[in-house]
């Protein structure tokens, strides 16, 4: 099972960027995916997720912001990045788990800064 990350960088305050993450190794279908976050001295935190019935999900923080999508025939899950802060400076990382068992992949993570 291989989660690869890539689309990380850096971006003046108020940019864009967007986060790519290509599974590997699953059934794309059976699970949820989606992006969490850690800031420097930071828990992870969720930061956008697909979920039942490809129903999404938002930290507050990036709502309006960050639209998360995926692409079933490229097992590919994408996070679009608007209008960056420098408070979404953090190491993203993609992540996949079962719908059912609750197994759970994890991504290397990919370096977001932002620059004010």
């Amino acid at each position: 099972v291989q989660l690869q990350a890539s689309g990380g960088g850096l971006v003046q305050a108020g940019g864009s960027l967007r986060l790519s993450c290509t599974a590997s190794g699953i059934t794309f279908s059976s699970y949820f995916m989606g992006w969490y976050r850690q800031a420097p001295e930071k828990q992870r935190e969720l930061v956008a997720t697909f979920a039942s019935g490809g129903s999404t999900t938002y930290a507050d923080s990036v709502k309006g912001r960050f639209t998360i999508s995926r692409d079933i025939a490229k097992t590919t899950v994408d996070l679009q990045m608007n209008s960056l802060k420098p408070e979404d400076t953090a190491v993203y990382y993609c992540y996949a788990i079962h719908y059912y068992n609750g197994m759970t992949y994890w991504g290397k993570g990919t370096q977001v800064t932002v620059s004010s």
